[in-house]
């Protein structure tokens, strides 16, 4: 059965720091590309990081540019993403994706709160 399974969601204060994890099973991690989506609330979903299968080339949306860092464990089936001066607009859901050209897996997400 697949599943994703993201933790390490939370409350941080602006310029804290956090790390999501993403478990995968059911299926090999190194055979797709990983991929972090956040919502925030009222917004649509948009693609934060990516990292690509084969190469693991790695790209960033913009605003998270030098304070994000997404990072895979093809061994252990597992997905990171160091999160760093954490900013207020970085309030929203957390979700690890896994796609390929045919099919594209979900989590259930994690919740990150930036405020004092």
């Amino acid at each position: 059965q697949v599943q994703l399974v993201e933790s390490g969601g939370g409350l941080v204060q602006p310029g804290g720091s956090l790390r999501l994890s993403c478990a995968a099973s059911g299926f090999t991690v190194s055979n797709f590309h990983m991929i972090w989506y956040r919502q925030a609330p009222g917004k649509e979903r948009e693609l934060v990081a990516m990292s690509t299968s084969g190469d693991d080339s790695k790209s960033y949306v913009d605003s998270v540019k030098g304070r994000f860092t997404i990072s895979r464990d093809n061994v252990n089936n597992m997905m990171y993403l160091q999160m760093n001066s954490l900013k207020s607009e970085d309030t929203a859901v957390y979700y690890c994706s896994a796609a390929t050209a045919t099919k594209t897996y979900w989590g259930q997400g994690t919740q990150v709160t930036v405020s004092s």
